[in-house]
């Protein structure tokens, strides 16, 4: 089978697409042929070395995919050889052969194709944890997005639209952000060209938002604090400015404000069963048309690399997947 393997830390340019043994399911796993494979900023970090899961050298990156059951372990009884199915994996998924844990494939609904079963789980995922779970957002609270066009930002607004609340989306261009008012933001500040903080207090009459969602770090996670409201909730997703942000612990207190880390990966591996309910609950709202995952562009498997690569470049509105093809 074809695979990009990361032999060496680095940037994905070291990448290298090249044929490498088919694997065989041992017990508890499926063997999936990837028909598409969802590309997430902690891919482009783990090739690097600098996520929090260091697997072993050569690996092939990618955390999540959609394709067909190939071939079953022994003991796997929730799914056959033929399935259209969907899986998170810590790694791997970059290939066209992928094995993944029986506990973590679920069953694709026939109405939505490999493109989105690839781009769903992780972006939706995190973010309903993040907004439901770990927020508790409430029907007519506010809430401020940073980064609001990359995957998981249009994946919290339309969320917390779908939750009921007001999204205010901040992101760095005008056309980012066209992007973020059609996928349903009600207000929205380019912090390029916008000081963040009036814009902030001029949207929310001075209250401030009832939660900030922020996967950038960076310069402006403080400004973004200082202007939460009372009572606030800080969501902690990650870091793709590159930089993690230090924050004076005096704010919290003055604000009577939380500030929340949300650890995806973690929360799936120890509360599965909380995780496949969310599943359930996500794909209710995408037959009820609420959720609608907004693939830009695809690339061939060949070509991952490059999909890694204008992840870093900030290139990618909303989420791109590698193809098989």
């Amino acid at each position: 089978m074809k695979a990009l393997m990361c032999k060496t830390l680095g940037m994905p340019n070291t990448l290298v697409y090249e044929e490498v043994p088919d694997p065989s399911p041992g017990p508890g796993q499926v063997l999936l042929d990837m028909q598409a494979a969802g590309v997430n900023f902690p891919d482009a970090l783990i090739v690097q070395g600098k996520y929090q899961f260091k697997p072993p050298l050569p690996f092939a990156p990618g955390a999540e995919l959609a394709g067909v059951v190939a071939a079953l372990g022994e003991g796997v009884k929730n799914v056959k050889v033929g399935d259209r199915v969907m899986a998170a994996c810590s790694h791997g998924a970059f290939a066209e052969k992928v094995l993944v844990s029986a506990k973590q494939v679920i069953p694709l609904p026939p109405a939505i194709s490999f493109e989105t079963g690839a781009s769903f789980t992780l972006v939706y995922g995190t973010s309903y944890h993040a907004l439901k779970g770990r927020a508790a957002l409430k029907a007519g609270e506010t809430v401020l997005v940073l980064g609001a066009a990359g995957g998981v930002g249009l994946a919290a607004i339309q969320i917390a639209k779908a939750l009921g609340a007001r999204v205010i989306a901040a992101a760095s261009t005008a056309e980012k952000l066209a992007v973020c008012e059609k996928n349903g933001a009600d207000a929205c500040i380019n912090y390029t060209t916008e000081d963040l903080r009036e814009r902030i207090k001029a949207l929310t009459d001075g209250k401030g938002p009832d939660v900030i969602f922020d996967p950038v770090g960076g310069q402006y996670a403080e400004p973004a604090f200082r202007s939460i409201a009372w009572n606030g909730r800080y969501l902690v997703i990650g870091f793709a400015d590159g930089s993690i942000p230090s924050l004076p612990l005096n704010l919290p207190l003055l604000k009577g404000a939380s500030v929340v880390g949300v650890f995806w990966g973690e929360y799936v591996a120890r509360q599965l069963f909380d995780f496949i309910r969310d599943l359930g609950e996500m794909f209710a709202l995408i037959e009820q048309g609420k959720l609608v995952p907004h693939v830009s562009k695809t690339y061939p498997l060949a070509q991952g690399a490059q999909a890694l690569q204008d992840l870093l470049d900030r290139k990618v509105v909303g989420k791109v997947v590698i193809t098989r093809g």
